[in-house]
């Protein structure tokens, strides 16, 4: 039980950081449906660190890991920011472009990559095995992961900005109404810029503390398996508010978690239920849950919608 107590903690934290940082992008009024993208594109980040920084200090490689799929994250995320904002294009097919290109890119690079050093070698996967024991501390059974206690901070920080300060009251009044904001002379498009740019910062957190969940080498080609996806579901159910997300995200988390350590789990495993049924219980779960919920889910009311200056 505890073994599943820690899986659903990690889960839920990968879940609870890309949630947010699509609630930062939606409150600005831009849908990021290209979240799993920046997922793989700040695990790329993060795991590049790794694979060329080996040998740093336990603290410096948390510090460099975590700055390095910020980095990446926010980079990919002015894609959505230029062709969203700037050009005003449709953002859901944007997002949907993201995710494909993402998975894609990080591939060919990362092979490319691995040839130029060993032309045997056509791999597309990044080892850290000794990068990553920097961030797991043993408490007695337990197995903690420093991206736990940056996903509390993440949501701490998340709730004071959006509710306790100008700039996310601001924020939020862009993707309510706009024009309104913009009235009261708020630069709408430099919120909204703000607010991609966020969500990239906290999507790229999300890839890389996805990766080292479990495994010490990882396929790009894999993508995150969904999991962009997942956190926009955990996001809609959390009804865009930080502490309703973060309890989402320990629920959706302990359906992930099952999947990792049902075999260790005495009456679960005497069912003799195939491994692939408990891989599907979250996203079978956020269909039913979003199914149930749709018709009560009060989204931004600009969301989506490209601003324009002289409309009113």
């Amino acid at each position: 039980m505890l073994l599943l107590l820690q899986y659903t903690i990690i889960f839920a934290s990968v879940l609870l950081l890309v949630a947010l940082g699509g609630c930062f992008s939606e409150h600005s009024g831009v849908i990021n449906l290209g979240l799993e993208g920046i997922m793989v594109i700040g695990s790329l980040g993060g795991a590049l660190v790794m694979r060329f920084f080996p040998g740093l200090p336990p603290f410096v490689m948390v510090i460099a890991v975590i700055l390095g799929a910020i980095l990446f994250g926010v980079a990919y995320s002015c894609l959505l920011g230029v062709a969203a904002i700037n050009f005003k294009a449709d953002q859901t097919i944007v997002g949907t472009a993201m995710n494909m290109l993402a998975t894609a890119a990080a591939t060919v690079f990362v092979k490319a990559m691995n040839t130029a050093a060993n032309p045997n070698d056509v791999s597309a996967s990044i080892q850290y095995i000794e990068p990553k024991k920097s961030f797991l501390i043993k408490i007695g059974g337990f197995e903690f992961n420093w991206f736990m206690l940056v996903a509390i901070v993440g949501l701490v920080v998340a709730y004071v900005v959006l509710y306790k300060t100008r700039f996310g009251l601001r924020l939020m009044a862009c993707g309510e109404h706009p024009q309104a904001a913009d009235s009261v002379g708020i630069n709408v498009y430099k919120m909204r810029w703000a607010g991609v740019l966020i969500s990239g910062v906290y999507g790229g957190l999300g890839g890389i503390c996805y990766i080292m969940v479990s495994a010490s080498e990882w396929k790009f080609d894999a993508g995150v398996y969904g999991f962009g996806f997942l956190a926009l579901a955990v996001m809609i159910f959390g009804q865009w508010k930080p502490t309703r997300i973060a309890l989402t995200a320990l629920l959706f988390g302990l359906f992930r978690a099952l999947a990792s350590v049902y075999s260790g789990i005495g009456f679960l495993a005497r069912l003799n239920i195939p491994s692939t049924v408990y891989n599907m219980l979250p996203y079978i779960i956020s269909l039913v849950v979003l199914a149930l919920t749709s018709k009560s889910s009060r989204a931004p009311k600009a969301e989506g919608i490209p601003y324009d200056k002289g409309q009113r």
